[in-house]
């Protein structure tokens, strides 16, 4: 199969690969240059364009306006071979999922949304998780392409927004999650308990066999915040979830206070770490606070 590929950072690279490691040509475009590096199995196209001149197009962009920049400002979707499907791998807003399903109709290009869970290792090794909604011929068409980066395919509708939907709510869960585990850890700390065994006893009992536990747990004890996941981008998808939550008129309140406090850490210059140093913002402010309170 011709598949082209659009967005080469730590993630679309560790994608492009693996699907040119199973023979598919794959046709390259990054919205920055890449020098004159020969990458095995990849053929550089000097345009957006050409890498839609395949039969499917995997775009792994970072938000709505580098999708918006790079295939709707410059026309890319008129330009498609047809019968291509685009698979949009992004974290973007169900409103702008809404707007390139239009679109695409519009083109005659086939869409199919499928963000993924999983952090730039795991798609080294091909077992990311992977959420996709979209008409279901078009979803059988790559579903060979999916299988070669992912571990398991959960196909959630026929609706391109429901898989948008529940990228969104999923990383809303895990950035509570690691907010819940530095509160818990401060409490601890606070009466005399280590952290670490604190995090052992909840491991082996109330959340034992969960990856977001176990593993943000350990980045939290071990203060290992070394970007998987940037600040900033995890703060773009709680305002995401925000401005969904807004849309169908419901209130979440715990979301509309945990985006403040990440808003507040990127404010304060941790917008380049990994999501999980809202744990560190929140000790830092934890000590501050008490530091007053003996003032």
């Amino acid at each position: 199969m011709e598949v082209g590929f659009v967005g080469f950072g730590r993630m679309g690279r560790a994608m492009a690969k693996n699907i040119a490691n199973a023979g598919h040509q794959v046709r390259l475009w990054n919205r920055s240059p890449l020098g004159d590096a020969q990458i095995e199995g990849l053929t550089m196209v000097a345009r957006p364009h050409d890498a839609f001149q395949a039969d499917a197009v995997v775009t792994m962009l970072s938000d709505d306006a580098a999708i918006r920049d790079v295939l709707i400002s410059s026309d890319v979707l008129l330009s498609a071979r047809p019968g291509v499907v685009h698979i949009v791998t992004s974290t973007i807003s169900v409103d702008f999922a809404d707007e390139l399903r239009t679109l695409h109709d519009a083109a005659g290009v086939g869409y199919v949304s499928a963000p993924v869970f999983g952090r730039p290792e795991v798609a080294e090794k091909a077992q990311l998780s992977i959420m996709v909604a979209g008409l279901p011929e078009r979803v059988e068409k790559v579903r060979p392409l999916l299988e070669l980066i992912g571990r398991k395919i959960w196909v959630l509708g026929q609706d391109p927004k429901q898989a948008n939907a529940a990228k969104i709510a999923g990383n809303m869960m895990i950035a509570m999650a690691i907010e819940t585990m530095a509160e818990a850890a401060v409490l601890v700390h606070d009466n005399g308990l280590e952290p670490a065994r604190f995090f052992e006893l909840m491991l082996q009992t109330q959340f034992g066999g969960s990856r977001t536990y176990e593993n943000y747990s350990a980045k939290i004890l071990q203060r290992d915040f070394e970007p998987g996941f940037r600040m900033e981008l995890g703060l773009k998808d709680l305002r995401l979830a925000v401005a969904a939550g807004c849309g169908t008129r419901n209130q979440l309140p715990l979301l509309e206070v945990l985006c403040a406090r990440m808003e507040e850490a990127v404010i304060a210059g941790m917008g380049e770490q990994d999501w999980s140093a809202i744990a560190d913002y929140t000790f830092r402010r934890s000590r501050a606070q008490q530091a007053q309170l003996m003032n």
